[in-house]
């Protein structure tokens, strides 16, 4: 269905960096928050969602009166492309925590969990700001219109061929990553037809009776910017899948949409996360960003240091961030 209201105009989005700055400083560790330095620099350079902030266009209009994850961003983004300090502390997000999700100073967090609900507060704040009521206008956000997709599920009955679709929005996407050896390979399982029988028989709407199907899951519609994290946790055991995944600097999304055929729908790797440790609960995180001058630079809490693409190609991932 057609939105109400427009809450956030496509060609109002900037894909490129508006202004290319030098890379700006690290972020201090206040103990265990390494996991909030990570998804706070990843947002930083992502190139629609800097220039927007940059722009100050939510605090102009912000009437809220408590915590605004927008505004907080917009604060954090300003210090880092502005600053001259060696590093800076997240003051106004570590101070937030509470409101951002469950998380506490000083206890070690997810960095994958961390992410989600920084995009859902700021896609809440934007939300309290307009009062749309309807789920159409919802997904017209600044932070839809950059990180946003939907999903398709198709479920086809294997006795008589009906076809079922339902669709969910997106912001992310969590992935299993299982024996796979590449992303590419990921992806074409993620999109590959499961099998439903058993106690996962679905009830086909034609001929009302539980039968055997196929449930296959395709991007529906994609993002500007793709959000990937490769699922580390083995679900029986809860160890950590230490595998490397392969992934590519530019990758072709076409073959996991919706569209049997069509153009390539290709994507530049700009941020990579990695965790390192043998177990899941314990660990570190440090990221990969390319900045608005194009280089790579390893962000390490405090620690800035440039390197080169191989070096990000190579690592353990556990998210990566694509832009169209």
């Amino acid at each position: 269905t057609s939105p109400e209201r427009i809450l956030f105009p496509q060609e109002h989005i900037y894909m490129d960096w508006l202004h290319t700055r030098r890379p700006g400083p690290g972020l201090r560790n206040l103990g265990s928050t390494c996991y909030i330095n990570v998804i706070l620099q990843c947002l930083t350079y992502t190139p629609p969602l800097a220039n927007y902030l940059l722009s100050r266009q939510h605090s102009q209009s912000c009437h809220q009166q408590d915590f605004c994850m927008m505004c907080v961003m917009e604060d954090h983004v300003r210090k880092i492309m502005y600053s001259l300090a060696n590093a800076i502390l997240p003051r106004a997000v570590l101070k937030n925590l509470k409101f951002i999700g469950e998380f506490k100073p000083g206890v070690a967090g997810d960095a994958y969990e961390f992410l989600c609900c920084a995009l859902y507060a700021m896609q809440n704040a934007c939300l309290t700001e307009s009062r749309v009521s309807d789920i159409s206008s919802e997904v017209t956000t600044i932070i839809y219109q950059i990180f946003g997709g939907f999903l398709r599920s198709r479920v086809t009955c294997l006795r008589c061929h009906a076809v079922s679709d339902s669709y969910e929005a997106f912001l992310e996407i969590l992935l299993k990553i299982q024996a796979a050896s590449s992303l590419t390979t990921v992806l074409e399982n993620f999109v590959k037809p499961k099998l439903l029988d058993g106690k996962l028989c679905m009830t086909c709407s034609r001929h009302r009776k539980k039968t055997i199907a196929s449930k296959e899951m395709t991007i529906h519609y994609a993002p500007r910017v793709l959000t990937l994290c490769l699922g580390r946790v083995d679900v029986r055991s809860s160890r950590k899948i230490s595998q490397v995944v392969e992934y590519p600097e530019c990758l072709d999304i076409q073959p996991y949409t919706s569209k049997a055929a069509g153009e390539p729908l290709l994507y530049s790797l700009y941020a990579v996360v990695v965790h390192s440790g043998e177990t899941c609960c314990a660990g570190h995180f440090f990221c990969y960003v390319k900045a608005s001058d194009g280089l790579w630079y390893k962000m390490d809490d405090e620690s800035v240091d440039s390197c080169d693409t191989h070096t990000v190609l190579g690592q353990q991932a556990y998210l990566l961030f694509y832009i169209r």
